[in-house]
């Protein structure tokens, strides 16, 4: 099979087959076929040079025509990738560790920054977008600030591969992307150690919410954390917030209806560590009305077509052939989408899963879709007059079933709601009066009730969230932290009937761009003067005076609204009227033979309002009988719906949080069994109403607006300027006369000469020092906070084009990038020496302790070694000790029992000197046939019975002729006993390696004989000695004192006599050892 192989490469190799051509010859000039036909000649011989191919005619023609080229091959390979796509199998993917990279990308384009034009106008600025539009270039700089088309497709350059190229790198590296923009805020996040702030701007429908959902994609894969948990709820946030905020208008199929900021809440080291979100001005009357051609709130459609499909609609009351009134459009496609179409299906089933992921519990979820289904109820209530004796403007409910229907699903007694719909009560002079509702107030109270059961839930949900992803304390203090803020607000609307919901989007669009005016031009500007700089003043339109004519009190346009809508009297004609006689300026004009019209003039253009059913909206009043009824309710979560106070921006007070950082960071399945947040302990907001006077929304409205600029104000601002391309949500069409609206509106043309010719960053010379002096200067080394330190620093920078004022360092938009760049460079550098220094010292340190760690060991084992030698010693010197004594014991031969004549002794002197060898022999052969098991059992029998003996005779050194008949001395035939008494005592004690001691004379041996008589005799009186030792015995001895000639015989049955002989066995056992 190998040779096989090796043919069949051989063969596709051979110079003499034909080599590859490309698949399509006719599709290509001839040129680039001659190119490739050479550069695929397999003849090496033939084969031109690469110096050839460089002067090859295809070659030469590409030559200033780099970035064309790039796009036309860019083109061709998105082409052929439709055309034949190919499916890798598994075991073809390669997996390294390598970041992905664009080919060419540290190349860097001028035409991605706007900024780099040499002609700059409005015609310059829109071709180069359309042209990069046309390409699927969607994102261009201006400085810094990104500009984003709406490309009405999907993209794919939002993958995991594209957040880790925009990663920590030169803006320039890559093309300009929304990733680029977090991780700019993220990079300065972490540099600088202050807040960030990135406000999307733009009409509604040019991808405000879109672009919102992708910066919080790459901060969060930004700013990895250990808790997966956290980020997946963070991601899951803008899901879930979005149903219950966004709906479809005639502009836009996703438009945000609400004004949303959230706050992404970072470690010092820069890991994501909670969240928070604060939602401002919900257009609540969307929930009982829509415009023609627009929708409800998402989750209606979501909820319905999910309980459909789950056969739970009668579970939640809710009809399954007409729809509800809430959200029915005069058409049959109402129903018919909820139960045919997959995708309202598949939201339903997303925003159940978003629920279980951020940490709602199943119970919570229950009474969030009784509410929303209640809701849907508390609409199908119908008012019918009726006439009575004393009213002809009494209501009442004809058909009872969809009330019986709202109460039950809102666990609330019908005939308490009925009568909190059709009557109020009046407290006059201290007594309460019941009066009866018409028709048109009873079906306001009802509007009014839906109203406020959809307001109240979507802020509980946001505080509910807020409480689930707050950061965990354990981690670090939320004051520690840091935060990048996220504006995703509703954009510029104008319609064919705008109303006072537009009114107060426009002025919060208005108030933005009075945000973006000031930091881009206002304060850049009055810095030069300050300064002393001499820099050229760029002209822009200020929308200061547009501002103060909506929010100045007492005559401006909210404040006239308020006025006029505390006099119970006042109509939508007499509050124009008002309008027209205080607001005397350029910016409000009133249409002729319009009466309850008058129009604006915005930022982005003339817009022309609605002024009937303003001061109704505006008042937004919920009766207190409606509240006290649904305070009664036996849902719990309803309850705290109408017991928690509103805040001065008109959302419910934020509760008291008892959630425990286990269950933030378990898995919702995990903690589905912990205790809960308790809402029903409330803490005092600081800005929580607290009177009883009424507040509007137009009220309402403006705190709102406070609380946002006090928040954006905090941080460093990044700019996302999203555009709209065309009206008809096509893809790649572009609209010039509708994209230049746009920029003229939002100052782009400004933007780029501000950027052009001046300094966007401002740094005092103490905090630019501080920052950037290892730069130049030496890690030691104080430098003071003086311009020449600048200069020192700017100067080693390399950098130019920067200037110097009075206390500021004035830089261009991408000259603290480049700083930052070079800092992390350097802080690298430093790192590395860090890490190594820290290495050599580690290593030193552990060769040190591991040194003395082997010395002591080694003293510690010298001593035990030591100590077990002596331990041993001892024991072994106790142990023959006392086995020299059981032997001396045992062996001592016993005096004569029956007589002891000193004459006897005397003249035996001669024959006991000549038996003497003979005995020693015996008592060697002895020892010989005993074994040490024997001796063990024997000296402990011997220590029991105390026969523990001094002295014993020691035998002479010789070697005696074995006994023939191979008998024991005890076992053999018994010779006299004079002789063998004489042979015992003869005996005398030795030590170890010591040759047996010969008395020297017949006197000695007759005394001591009479000696160890004497002491058999007193046994138990004297402690038996140690071999080898024996006492002199003087004239101070008392047993010498004590001998007599009668005294030293001992009698004949001797008890250790008779146990020597009785124990002939153990000690032959003894000997043998």
């Amino acid at each position: 099979m190998k040779m096989r192989w090796k043919e069949k490469r051989k063969a596709a190799t051979a110079p003499g087959n034909p080599p590859p051509t490309l698949l399509h010859p006719e599709n290509w000039c001839e040129e680039f076929n001659h190119f490739i036909a050479q550069c695929l000649i397999k003849d090496f011989e033939k084969r031109p040079s690469v110096t050839q191919l460089l002067d090859h005619p295809f070659i030469k023609e590409a030559h200033g025509k780099v970035m064309l080229l790039q796009k036309q091959l860019a083109t061709v390979l998105q082409d052929q990738k439709h055309l034949n796509p190919v499916a890798k199998t598994r075991h073809e993917r390669m997996h390294t560790g390598r970041p992905y990279r664009v080919e060419n990308a540290e190349k860097y384009c001028l035409e991605d920054d706007l900024v780099n034009l040499e002609v700059l106008n409005e015609d310059t600025i829109l071709h180069q977008l359309q042209k990069r539009y046309a390409d699927l270039l969607i994102y261009t700089y201006v400085g810094d600030i990104l500009i984003a088309l709406n490309p009405f497709q999907n993209l794919s350059i939002y993958s995991p591969q594209f957040s880790r190229l925009y990663h920590g790198v030169r803006r320039a590296s890559n093309p300009p992307h929304i990733f680029a923009s977090a991780d700019a805020a993220y990079q300065c996040l972490v540099t600088f150690s202050k807040d960030q702030c990135i406000v999307i701007s733009g009409e509604s429908g040019s991808g405000k919410t879109e672009s919102a959902h992708l910066i919080v994609q790459h901060l969060t894969f930004l700013g990895k954390a250990n808790n997966q948990t956290l980020r997946e709820k963070i991601l899951q946030v803008n899901s879930l917030v979005e149903a219950f905020g966004n709906a479809s208008t005639a502009i836009n199929d996703n438009s945000s209806r609400f004004g949303k900021y959230l706050e992404m809440m970072f470690t010092p080291t820069g890991a994501v560590m909670g969240a928070r979100i604060s939602e401002y001005l919900l257009e609540k009357s969307r929930v009982i009305k829509q415009a023609a051609g627009e929708k409800n709130f998402h989750i209606f459609y979501y909820i319905y077509a999910g309980l459909y499909h789950q056969e739970k609609l009668s579970e939640f009351r809710l009809p399954e052939e007409k729809p509800p009134r809430y959200i029915a459009d005069g058409t049959e496609r109402v129903m018919q989408d909820i139960t045919s179409k997959e995708s309202y299906r598949r939201q339903f089933e997303a925003i159940q899963h978003c629920f279980r992921i951020i940490g709602f519990t199943e119970k919570e979820v229950q009474s969030v879709y009784r509410i929303l289904a209640g809701i849907l109820n508390i609409g199908n209530v119908e008012f019918a007059a009726i006439s009575s004796q004393h009213q002809t403007d009494k209501s009442e409910v004809p058909n009872a079933e969809a009330l019986e229907n709202a109460a039950f699903v809102l666990c609330i007694s019908p005939e308490e709601l009925q009568e909190a719909l059709t009557s109020h009560c009046v407290v006059t002079r201290g007594e309460t009066i019941v009066r009866a509702n018409t028709v048109d107030r009873a079906a306001d109270v009802r509007d009014a009730m839906s109203k406020a059961l959809y307001g109240r839930l979507f802020s509980w949900i946001v505080n509910r969230i807020n409480t689930l992803l707050q950061p965990d304390r354990n981690i670090c203090n939320a004051d520690q932290g840091m935060n990048v803020g996220i504006l995703d607000i509703f954009g510029f609307e104008n319609f064919q009937r705008n109303s006072f919901e537009q009114l107060c989007i426009n002025i919060a669009n208005e108030q933005i761009q009075y945000y973006f005016n000031q930091h881009v031009f206002a304060l850049e500007q009055m810095e030069y003067q300050n300064e002393g700089i001499n820099a050229i003043p760029v002209e822009y339109e200020d929308n200061r005076p547009l501002l103060d004519m909506f929010l100045q009190k007492p005559l401006g346009l909210l404040a006239l609204l308020d006025e006029e809508s505390r006099f119970p009297q006042a109509t939508d004609q007499t509050l124009v009227d008002k309008f027209e006689d205080n607001l005397r300026c350029k910016y409000f004009w009133r249409p002729k033979g319009v009466e309850l019209c008058f129009g604006i003039q915005h930022y982005a253009g003339k817009v022309l309002y609605d002024a009937s059913g303003v001061l109704e909206k505006n008042r937004d009043t919920l009766p207190a009988d409606v509240v006290v009824v649904l305070r009664t309710s036996e849902n719990k979560l309803l309850q705290q719906l109408f017991t928690i106070p509103l805040t001065k921006t008109g959302n419910l007070a934020q509760t008291k949080a008892r959630i425990s950082a286990a269950s933030r960071s378990l898995p919702p399945h995990f903690s589905a069994g912990r205790a809960k947040v308790d809402t029903l302990e409330v803490i005092r907001h600081p800005e929580e109403t607290t009177s009883m006077k009424r507040q509007t929304m137009a009220s309402y409205f403006r705190y709102s607006l406070m609380d946002l600029l006090s928040k954006m104000v905090v941080g460093q601002p990044h700019f996302v300027r999203c555009i709209k391309p065309n009206d008809s949500r096509e893809a790649l069409k572009f609209c010039r006369e509708r994209v230049l609206v746009q920029l003229r509106s939002t100052g782009i043309l400004e933007t780029v000469n501000i950027r052009q010719q001046g300094y966007s960053h401002r740094i005092l010379f103490e905090e630019f020092v501080k920052r950037y002096y290892y730069l130049a200067f030496k890690a030691h080394q104080t430098p003071p906070a003086s311009k020449e330190s600048c200069v020192a620093i700017l100067e080693k920078s390399r950098l130019d084009r920067w200037v110097l004022g009075k206390t500021k360092v004035f830089l261009k938009y991408y000259h603290v990038e480049q700083l930052n760049l070079l800092l992390r460079e350097v802080m690298g550098r430093v790192v590395v020496l860090q890490a190594y220094t820290k290495g050599w010292l580690g290593a030193r340190r552990y060769k040190r302790v591991r040194e003395k760690r082997e010395k002591g060991a080694i003293t510690i084992q010298s001593a035990w070694r030591r100590y077990d030698a002596q331990r041993k010693f001892k024991k072994i010197s106790n142990r023959r000790s006392e086995s020299a004594v059981y032997i001396q014991a045992v062996l001592k031969p016993s005096t004569d029992q029956g007589s002891c004549p000193e004459a006897e002794a005397n003249n035996g002197h001669a024959d006991s000197s000549s038996t003497f060898p003979a005995v020693t022999e015996k008592n060697r052969h002895l020892q010989a046939r005993s074994s040490p098991r024997e001796c063990d059992v024997f000296a402990g029998h011997v220590h029991k019975h105390s026969l523990a003996r001094t002295d014993a005779p020691s035998p002479q050194t010789g070697h005696a002729a074995p006994d023939p008949h191979g008998l024991s001395p005890w076992e053999g035939p018994c010779k006299p006993d004079s002789e063998d008494r004489l042979a015992r005592k003869q005996r005398t004690p030795r030590r170890r390696c010591q040759q047996p001691k010969m008395l020297s004379s017949p006197e000695d041996t007759m005394y001591y004989n009479q000696l160890n008589g004497t002491l058999e005799y007193q046994g138990s009186k004297r402690k038996p000695r140690k071999l080898g030792q024996i006492k002199v015995l003087d004239g101070e001895d008392e047993y010498y004192r004590s001998l007599s000639p009668v005294a030293c015989v001992p009698e004949e049955g001797s008890t250790a006599q008779h146990f020597f002989f009785n124990s002939s066995s153990k000690g032959d056992s003894f000997a043998q050892h």
